[in-house]
């Protein structure tokens, strides 16, 4: 924090983000990012910002998780020399929902790189909050991509983080379930990961409330499966308990906060009904605890509507102020015909009743209470004021590829496309 009080907050971008391009029709558009930039910049906010372009990593950075004929696959593979790899293509799961492009390796390397540098400066306590929008791809596995997501660089910040940190938070709220940051950190107790999303025909298909970790990491998974429709109203009195719960039993000195707009309402993809203002309150409530956080983007196809919601977040995490009429920028035409921040929600029916949030809510609570208490939090048993969490290996800066990998995950699930989503 800075000698006037007020949170150092940092803001990875590269404009070469927005060249990317998944194929016609394809409902991932990198391209967000570069209209979110556009937004942040003319509502003035990055003058509040420290702003960054982040340094590329290397590839051996990135089998820190992935393996290695999985990063060098798509090193090497083209549009132009694909025919050649049709083995390779289905081993790691790369054709029609992760297609290959013109640049490919480049995109991973650039929005992972932010990610990783601003888990950097975490570290380094040279910011309080790291905001990196082209991160967030929480769907990639160790060798395999998987939902529009190739490298994940939610699990390589986490690595970064428990060189210094011996508790690190991951929270999602895209409405997809974050598998991949899950099952990667499945079997510890220094990750916990805990997931707001829509459970059931629905991709991933993982998630489940039952889903709580296994061995060391038991109870440190949690998931919070979510019906059609979901609200604010809904959310926020699910959100905040929840959170609350793992603030105080696991006490992290680090968040990662995965910010997907899928969430929001009218997303391509989605089938939730929440504001700007409902999905900013979940930052906002994060932030409040004071806890150095990366915040990261993830999903979001509903072109106009993203960049309104990461904008907006910015803002929130500046707490700055930001007028509801939005600012004359390069992509204008796109927020038409009211040009304003924030949109109205659908009159869709919430799904989730009262009573089914409730229950679901007291389950993890219960989860919440059996995990070991932290040094320094209450815990009921007597004289164990001095117990430490036990933790997963990574102490070091010279751990391999393996590092937090759970690779051969033992959960059932039923997996779904997400093109395949959209169609229907």
């Amino acid at each position: 924090m800075s000698a006037s009080g007020k949170k150092r907050v940092s803001y990875f971008y590269d404009a070469e983000i927005g060249n990317y391009h998944y194929g016609q029709g394809h409902p991932m558009k990198p391209h967000r990012v570069r209209m979110t930039h556009n937004l942040v910049v003319n509502y003035g906010l990055y003058r509040n910002l420290e702003v960054y372009r982040p340094k590329l990593v290397s590839h051996t950075n990135l089998t820190r998780f992935h393996s290695d004929d999985y990063v060098n696959f798509l090193r090497t593979i083209t549009p132009d020399n694909m025919t050649e790899f049709s083995r390779q293509l289905a081993r790691f799961n790369v054709g029609e929902d992760c297609p290959v492009f013109d640049g490919l390796f480049e995109f991973t390397q650039l929005y992972t790189s932010g990610s990783i540098g601003g888990a950097a400066r975490l570290n380094a306590n040279q910011s309080d909050i790291v905001i990196n929008w082209s991160g967030g791809l929480h769907h990639a596995k160790k060798a395999e991509a998987s939902g529009f997501c190739y490298i994940n660089d939610c699990v390589l910040a986490i690595l970064e983080l428990l060189k210094k940190h011996q508790r690190v938070l991951y929270i999602d709220i895209d409405i997809h379930h974050g598998d991949g940051v899950e099952e990667a950190f499945y079997a510890t107790s220094r990750v916990m990961t805990c997931s707001f999303h829509k459970f059931g025909e629905y991709f991933p298909g993982t998630g489940d409330v039952l889903d709580i970790g296994i061995d060391k990491g038991k109870g440190y998974s949690i998931n919070f499966p979510l019906n059609d429709g979901m609200d604010d109203e809904s959310f926020e009195k699910v959100f905040r308990p929840v959170i609350g719960k793992i603030m105080e039993r696991f006490a992290p000195t680090a968040i990662v906060l995965q910010c997907g707009a899928d969430s929001l309402s009218g997303d391509r993809l989605g089938c939730f009904n929440l504001s700007l203002k409902g999905h900013a309150s979940c930052v906002s409530y994060v932030k409040s605890f004071g806890v150095p956080t990366l915040v990261l983007g993830g999903g979001g196809y509903t072109l106009r509507n993203v960049p309104r919601c990461w904008t907006y977040e910015t803002s929130v995490l500046l707490d700055a102020e930001i007028k509801d009429c939005l600012p004359y920028n390069d992509y204008y035409e796109y927020f038409g015909p009211d040009y304003r921040l924030h949109m109205p929600t659908s009159n869709m029916t919430n799904l989730n009743s009262q009573k089914y949030c409730e229950e679901t809510t007291i389950k993890l609570l219960n989860i919440l209470d059996d995990i070991e208490a932290v040094p320094g939090t209450q815990i009921e048993s007597g004289g164990l004021s001095n117990v430490t969490p036990k933790g997963m290996d990574i102490d070091d800066d010279d751990k391999g590829a393996d590092d937090g990998g759970n690779g051969d995950d033992k959960r059932e699930g039923k997996k779904g496309d997400l093109k395949t989503e959209m169609a229907k």
